[in-house]
């Protein structure tokens, strides 16, 4: 049931946006009761809270299963594979991950953010460190969450002009991460 409201409030919040999201909206289009949902959400901030997480536990895994792929490759490929992860999972449905976007600041879940973040920074240390002959920065960890930065930054400015060309995208993330992280111009890794 639980999954079945989370699903039920994205679509919603892709179709009709924030001024037609309520809890009654969300129960009616999961086929249950207002009052079953708030057995298990006590507000439509904590629906939208649950949706974040699932969200963002989604990105995770892409993000991790491209890392995993991209363990052998030279740095350029690897961030290319994690950079279109990145991609795919924010163009996979944009309006509800520019609503996210803003419901998350809004609803202070500052905290599952961060802690989504150290999780796939994680996995760019580990590909940071496999490369590091090429590197010039110094602090992994510090490169791996400014790389998250920049691909973040790319991304949501891309969506938010919309008509996204994923492959131009990826290009131009895996040109300022190579910039930053090596001081040298796309293809020299």
């Amino acid at each position: 049931m639980v999954d079945a409201v989370v699903e039920a409030a994205a679509r919603i919040l892709e179709t009709r946006g924030l001024g037609g999201f309520n809890t009654n909206a969300v129960a009616e289009r999961a086929g249950i009761s207002v009052g079953s949902l708030y057995q298990y959400f006590p507000s439509k901030e904590a629906v939208v809270a649950a949706l974040s997480v699932r969200e963002r536990a989604l990105l995770a895994a892409e993000v991790a299963a491209a890392a995993q792929s991209a363990a052998s490759l030279s740095l350029e490929d690897a961030l290319h594979r994690l950079a279109g992860a990145a991609i795919r999972r924010q163009l996979a449905r944009p309006a509800l991950a520019r609503i996210l976007d803003f419901e998350e600041q809004r609803l202070a879940l500052e905290e599952s953010d961060r802690a989504t973040t150290r999780d796939i920074a994680g996995h760019v240390v580990a590909l940071l460190r496999a490369h590091g002959a090429v590197l010039t920065v110094a602090d992994l960890e510090k490169a791996a969450f400014d790389v998250i930065a920049i691909a973040r930054a790319l991304i949501d400015a891309a969506a938010g002009r919309g008509a996204v060309e994923p492959t131009a995208l990826e290009g131009r993330i895996v040109r300022a991460a190579l910039g930053y992280l090596t001081g040298l111009s796309h293809g020299a890794c």
